[in-house]
């Protein structure tokens, strides 16, 4: 199997995945809005969630910026980094990603921004200082590549779908008790409470499985571009050997690191943001790049 086979697959479950996604999503507006009789909720639950997409699109990139408080560096004390970064931004076609670095000995990195105009790729400290150069190449060309395969915008939109799914969940659970009304469908009201119930769940499991397969087409994308594909793999081994965890981070940025920043937390691989670091390196040392 060639990059461009591994490539092609992981884009078509990705939009595959994302399908599913958004008609879960209809379905669920559909089925509360029938049990409570009043079509104005699915109305208000849509203009809800275009408010949220459009914020999120928009000032996301900020919000983590300022969460993880990385700060912006310029080529004068990081010439070599530049140097990496511009040589494959050359060499993918993209526009030159503003630089920021994290002041966390943890080896990590991510990108954010709403399109590859307005990108932003994060090193943390620690990989900067710790990893080669060849190492930091794979994973400047993993960041990339999600730039360039518009990954920050398909996770945007997967967080505000589990988010509209959780807050029209609730919403709905809230009406269903404590509100009133002649045109309640009993049949559709069970199946309603059932849907409010367990949305929220595969919503999640839908948004995780999303990220993971982001993660394998960047991979992928990044071996294409650096044409040396155990760059990368050799720093995901030392990202997952590295038990420092990030130390700025939380749930809802975790998925945008090239590796799991909370160390030492066993979970289901159901609820993973990223796919078993073992798989990963894996699919890249059984990669042609001919």
């Amino acid at each position: 199997m060639t990059l461009y086979t591994h490539q092609a697959e992981n884009v078509r479950k990705t939009w595959f995945f994302l399908t599913m996604f958004f008609i879960f999503v209809i379905i669920i507006g559909f089925v509360f809005s029938q049990a409570l009789g009043n079509s104005w909720i699915l109305y208000g639950a849509v203009i809800f969630a275009t408010g949220m997409s459009f914020w999120s699109y928009w000032f996301s990139d900020k919000a983590v910026l300022k969460m993880t408080g990385a700060k912006e560096i310029d080529r004068k004390n990081f010439k070599e980094l530049y140097n990496i970064v511009e040589n494959l931004v050359i060499t993918a076609g993209l526009p030159m990603p503003r630089i920021f670095v994290m002041d966390d000995m943890a080896l990590n990195a991510f990108a954010t921004g709403r399109n590859p105009e307005h990108a932003v790729i994060v090193f943390t400290r620690g990989l900067l200082e710790r990893l080669n150069k060849e190492e930091i190449r794979g994973v400047a060309a993993h960041e990339l590549s999600h730039v360039g395969n518009n990954d920050m915008l398909i996770s945007t939109i997967a967080v505000i779908l589990t988010g509209f799914v959780t807050i029209v969940a609730d919403w709905f659970t809230h009406l269903a008790i404590f509100g009133s009304g002649e045109n309640r469908n009993p049949v559709m009201m069970l199946v309603a409470i059932g849907l409010a119930l367990l949305a929220p769940f595969f919503a999640i499991i839908l948004r995780m499985t999303i990220s993971r397969k982001r993660e394998f087409l960047a991979d992928a994308s990044g071996a294409l571009l650096t044409r040396y594909p155990e760059g990368l793999a050799s720093a995901l081994e030392k990202i997952s050997a590295d038990q420092r965890p990030v130390t700025r981070v939380n749930k809802a940025t975790a998925n945008l690191f090239i590796a799991n920043p909370f160390k030492g937390k066993k979970v289901s691989k159901l609820f993973m943001t990223h796919p078993p670091v073992e798989e990963r390196i894996a699919a890249l040392r059984s990669m042609d790049t001919g």
